[in-house]
């Protein structure tokens, strides 16, 4: 991997991606692309890896989108669908995603940020949709509508403006905010929350989530039904009832 993206085991279980080009806001240029598509890799196929925190270099930006530049200089029409490294999307992940967002994230920032499960912000932080200032699009962000409201979708990609850290949470993009120097801190506190669940569980809660998302309900009951089955036929399912019983720590096996 290129210094680009800087990967990092913390602690048991939880990996760090850094974008690692402050000079120009973490833009989504080629470097970073590649460092992501290579990091994101990475951490899906390592066993002992179960979640993954991504954050911008730098106290300005988390990323300012995409390389205009570069999109200046070959003429970009529509963007190749596999272009930028989306967690679920141009990214096939199984593991559970923070986007600790430290400041500026614009288009493709916000792009990417959105595309995580879960969102921490600094105070600092700032969000928007950009596209339609600089003559570009935003068709990425239509799930957007299943996290905030429609009027308010609506105002940020139509005008193109930023919002504050403290909106993005009264709104319901961002689940936690925090002091800048208290992000990654809060971000791990986050992390650390989500792996002292069975992994199997975890699993099927976040599987649950996107297809409640994506199908009517009683097709998403159905398909959530099923994706729990290997949840409820693990060892964990035993093991969860017989450390409560026995007042101590459950020891999970992720089978």
């Amino acid at each position: 991997m290129s210094d680009a993206v800087l990967f990092d085991v913390v602690e048991d279980g939880i990996a760090v991606l850094t974008i690692n080009r402050p000079e120009t806001r973490n833009c989504l240029a080629r470097d970073v692309r590649e460092g992501l598509f290579a990091a994101w890799d990475r951490f899906e196929r390592d066993p002992e890896l179960r979640i993954a925190i991504l954050t911008g270099a730098g106290d300005t930006a988390f990323c300012a989108g995409g390389d205009l530049k570069e999109m200046v200089d070959t003429g970009m029409g529509v963007p190749p669908r596999d272009m930028f490294p989306l967690p679920y999307d141009s990214i096939e992940l199984s593991k559970p995603t923070i986007a600790a967002v430290n400041g500026a994230a614009f288009a493709g920032g916000w792009m990417i940020a959105q595309a995580c499960d879960l969102c921490v912000a600094a105070t600092t932080a700032r969000f928007a949709v950009t596209e339609v200032r600089v003559g570009r699009s935003s068709p990425w962000a239509a799930p957007l509508i299943h996290m905030i409201p429609q009027r308010i979708m609506m105002e940020i990609l139509l005008t193109g403006r930023p919002i504050t850290a403290e909106r993005a949470y009264e709104i319901g993009l961002v689940n936690r905010l925090a002091e800048p120097a208290d992000l990654m801190s809060t971000a791990l506190d986050l992390a650390r929350d989500v792996i002292s669940g069975a992994p199997l569980s975890v699993r099927a809660a976040r599987e649950t989530v996107m297809l409640a998302t994506e199908m009517g309900r009683s097709a998403a009951l159905q398909a959530a039904r099923h994706a729990s089955e290997s949840c409820y036929l693990s060892e964990d399912a035993q093991e969860g009832p017989r450390a409560f019983a026995q007042k101590r720590a459950p020891r999970w096996q992720g089978r």
